[in-house]
């Protein structure tokens, strides 16, 4: 791969280390959000805090032109306790970057400075440093802060580093690219009792244990077998004692689809399994259904966009599309309701076994840094091109 890089990466290295070192969890990203803010007012932005509560929009405007481009950085970490071993793991225990969103930060503020000094673009830059991505939607708090009405952009692009990809391509998908996340927690309402004598009791265990089995057939026998959906159940809990029949069972389910009228039948087609399947067993089941994050879907011509630069950055042969959207989640999908833009992936791979996205021994891939800090660098001068070409 050639790429001319446009700057030492040093600085960008040490800033995705120390973001590393501090890791913190969605909407308490208060020291992160205290340097992100420092780096770019030092770079010369004009810095609004408190969107989305600790999110930031970084602003600089160049030349005449009244268009606009928004990228976006998340900033948040996991609640996991790290085992890279690295010189700079975390100092905050039971909290880590496991997914590697000190490297887009990084990568996002190396282009930022490179972006500004440079000037090599007419309209207006917004950076988005997004909290609470891995939890708490925050792209959607920060839009029910005004996001788009304060900072308006013409187009809004993010990416998303991958351990399992291989390093240096540029992985892009027209449509659904992610999927809507839902969480369905089913409680079973039996009778305890005790093991010696179940024909006094109502054992949830069994009426959940048939509700598990049963939900298997959501998918197969409810959903078009080309609409991707998946039905899992993460989690079963009753009991304490072999002897002792409890009084409830509770499962936790996660759902995943694209298609909204899919995602409506699964939740009536869970609901409906849950309650007839406790109903025959005398029992009745209680049920907490939650919507998450809505499908990212990526726009076609901003998708044309991606594609079409990385041949001119990283070179066609770096370029790759993704065949199936992933049944992960993602909350940039609000954006692009809201936003033409599109979503996309950079390969980190080191070898064919790197620890996968939220392992406690996944370590962002430093030699990434300059390709996708390049990458934005290209992506803002060649959306808000200036008059001279």
């Amino acid at each position: 791969m050639t790429i001319k890089f446009t700057n030492d990466m040093s600085e960008v290295v040490a800033t995705r280390r120390f973001l590393h070192q501090h890791p913190e969890l969605g909407l308490s990203e208060f020291t992160t959000s205290d340097y992100i803010a420092a780096k770019l007012e030092e770079f010369g932005y004009a810095v609004t805090r408190g969107l989305g509560k600790t999110g930031i929009v970084a602003t600089l405007k160049n030349g005449s032109s009244d268009r606009s481009v928004g990228i976006r950085a998340d900033i948040d970490a996991l609640p996991i306790e790290e085992e890279t071993g690295a010189d700079y793991a975390s100092l905050n225990k039971g909290v880590m970057h496991a997914c590697g969103h000190d490297g887009h930060t990084a990568m996002l503020l190396g282009a930022a400075k490179i972006l500004a000094q440079r000037k090599n673009f007419d309209g207006t830059l917004n950076l988005i440093f997004q909290p609470a991505e891995e939890n708490f939607g925050g792209a959607r708090l920060m839009m029910e802060d005004g996001l788009f009405d304060r900072f308006p952009c013409d187009a809004v692009f993010g990416l998303h580093n991958d351990p399992g990809l291989p390093f240096g391509k540029i992985f892009v998908k027209e449509g659904p690219i992610m999927a809507a996340v839902d969480e369905c927690r089913i409680v079973v309402n039996g009778r305890g009792g005790h093991g010696a004598e179940p024909q006094d009791a109502a054992d949830p265990i069994v009426a959940g244990a048939s509700i598990i089995m049963a939900l298997q057939t959501v998918v197969s026998r409810n959903i078009h077998p080309l609409d991707p959906a998946v039905v899992t159940v993460g989690a079963f809990n009753a009991g304490i004692a072999s002897n002792v029949i409890p009084e409830r069972a509770e499962m936790v389910i996660t759902i995943r689809s694209f298609d909204p009228a899919v995602r409506d039948k699964l939740e009536e087609r869970i609901r409906g399994v849950a309650v007839g399947q406790a109903a025959s067993y005398g029992m009745t089941a209680t049920i907490e259904y939650t919507r998450g994050y809505d499908a990212t879907v990526n726009h076609k011509a901003e998708t044309d966009f991606v594609r079409d630069l990385a041949k001119k950055v990283v070179g066609p042969e770096n370029l790759a599309e993704i065949e199936r959207p992933m049944m992960g989640a993602e909350d940039f999908g609000y954006f692009l309701a809201e936003r033409p833009g599109t979503y996309f992936f950079l390969g980190t791979a080191r070898t064919k076994n790197d620890p996968p996205l939220h392992h406690p021994k996944f370590d962002f891939n430093d030699d990434a840094l300059p390709i996708g800090t390049n990458f934005w660098v290209e992506l803002a001068e060649a959306y808000l091109p200036t008059t001279q070409g």
